[in-house]
């Protein structure tokens, strides 16, 4: 079957339209601040609006089916034209000067990874600033489109669980029902970025702080418009527990926020998924606030001072908002936590694999997988007693198909493949273990801070090049839940059949 390239090619004009119009907005931003970096920003969004434009015409008599091979080149490359073409504003207006550097930061954007090249992010245009925190809310944005849209079509593990629960295609073409589901999650990760804006807003931030904050919190990504992330107001914990709210809502399956706002909040709450994933949340938070309280040095970690709120407080706080900030891979960070005793570094570094849930923005593994994983793992068991005996995993009260059991195993046994290969190659470069096991895990699972010497509170700057475009590799196959990308590489792939 030969490949339908004009209905590739249309995807990708479309792409340049949505990301030249982002552009624009950015310049439009910058405008209003006078930042000096506008007509570089309205150049980048004309230039890619104008491609777009282009080839959408082009391409306009092309076939209406999307078959899996096409999905697979859409998804896969969509994203990578996506980061190529995002640099476009950091090349021009000189603010990240270097090709390799621009599109690590950009591709960490789409990405929602939030790892940074910069050493001085408040010395950047407002503009620029916008836009980056843009490729976080863009990124985001996709990421919700392809679960519920593209990957069940792709037949990507996990994902198949909850599809179930939002109308998704069962054939080759796009069900006109899918454009209605995304468009109404898209309604609701629009407003809860509205509802965090006004809410910091009204906490103390100011309105491009907030605005930004929110753009990167949504999407789970972690950019911030200061240096020390969100340790620059650790003075103002309502600030802190705003962002908090939030992380752990975009780690949530967006298809149960909808439940919950169309009245059925039980339905929401009694998923399985959720669940676990705040008891994860909770469990994690004791042990690590317990840790902090007990253990940690707060003269050197960084914490806001224990006297001014009280050391109970301040340690549940940043013990809670680095749990969230990990296990939804959005990655702000309010202390050093590899300063607060090495069980809690091991333990971060530990929930690096976890993820959030499945239809989320987050990236890792996810929690629904592990869950899957476990209660199999249990099930082996009694099937060792009892051969003959038919046992299915059931999630929510459902059985669950042997293939999606067979599909998650495989992707966590790929995940953690990756991961070894991943940090094998960064030891190659010289990086010493630590930092390497850290980059690999921060970058496949899209978190952000890693460990070592690109710990919470360094960035990715000291990074060789060859180093820089293997983490934004890493980044782009986590993001997409591995089978995306890597299909690709597979001779069998490009065979016409």
């Amino acid at each position: 079957m030969k490949l339908n390239f004009k209905i590739i090619f249309h995807f990708f004009g479309l792409l340049f339209l949505f990301n030249g119009g982002f552009m624009l907005l950015a310049a439009l931003m910058s405008f209003i601040y006078n930042d000096g970096a506008t007509i570089e920003l309205l150049l980048s969004g004309l230039v890619i609006v104008i491609i777009g434009g282009i080839l959408m015409f082009l391409t306009k008599n092309h076939k209406k089916e999307l078959n899996k091979r096409e999905g697979y080149l859409v998804v896969a490359f969509g994203w990578i034209v996506m980061a190529l073409t995002g640099t476009l504003p950091y090349l021009l207006t000189g603010s990240i000067p270097s090709f390799t550097n621009a599109f690590f930061e950009t591709m960490s954007g789409y990405t929602t990874t939030g790892a940074s090249i910069l050493n001085d992010i408040e010395a950047l245009p407002e503009g620029i600033l916008f836009w980056r925190s843009l490729t976080h809310w863009i990124g985001g944005m996709g990421i919700i489109v392809l679960a519920i849209a593209i990957l069940p079509l792709l037949g990507i593990g996990g994902m198949q669980l909850f599809a179930a629960e939002a109308p998704g295609p069962n054939a080759d073409k796009l069900h006109p029902r899918i454009t209605d589901t995304a468009k109404r999650l898209w309604l609701i990760y629009f407003g809860y970025t509205a509802a965090e804006t006004i809410l910091l807003q009204v906490a103390g931030m100011s309105f491009f702080d907030a605005i930004n904050h929110s753009l990167c919190t949504l999407s789970t990504g972690g950019f911030s418009t200061k240096n020390a992330s969100v340790a620059y107001w650790n003075g103002q914990p309502i600030i802190q527990y705003i962002i908090i709210l939030f992380m752990f809502l975009a780690g949530t399956n967006f298809i149960l926020s909808y439940f919950a706002f169309k009245g059925k909040v039980q339905k929401a709450i009694r998923d399985e998924e959720f669940k676990l994933y705040f008891k994860f949340v909770a469990l994690f938070t004791i042990i690590a606030a317990l840790i902090i309280y007990f253990r940690a040095d707060f003269s050197i970690s960084s914490i806001d001072h224990p006297m001014v709120f009280g050391k109970a407080e301040a340690s549940i706080r940043h013990a809670l908002f680095q749990v969230i900030a990990i296990v939804t891979t959005t990655g702000f960070v309010t202390a050093d936590y590899t300063l607060w005793t090495p069980f809690l570094v091991v333990f971060f570094f530990g929930l690096m694999f976890l993820g959030g849930s499945a239809g989320s923005t987050s990236g890792g593994v996810k929690v629904v997988r592990h869950m899957i994983m476990i209660k199999n793992g249990f099930l082996e068991f009694k099937r060792a007693l009892h051969p003959n005996a038919i046992l299915p995993v059931r999630y929510n009260k459902r059985s669950v198909s042997g293939d999606i059991v067979f599909n998650i195993l495989g992707f966590f046994i790929l995940y953690m493949i990756s991961f070894i290969v991943g940090a094998l190659v960064f030891s190659m470069l010289q990086i010493d273990f630590e930092s390497a096991i850290g980059l690999s895990a921060s970058s496949l699972g899209n978190v952000g801070p890693a460990l070592g010497n690109f710990g919470p509170v360094h960035n990715y700057s000291e990074l060789p090049t060859i180093g820089k475009w293997w983490s934004a590799f890493l980044m782009l196959i986590g993001r997409l839940e591995l089978f995306t990308v890597l299909i690709l590489l597979t001779p069998f792939f490009w065979r016409n059949r």
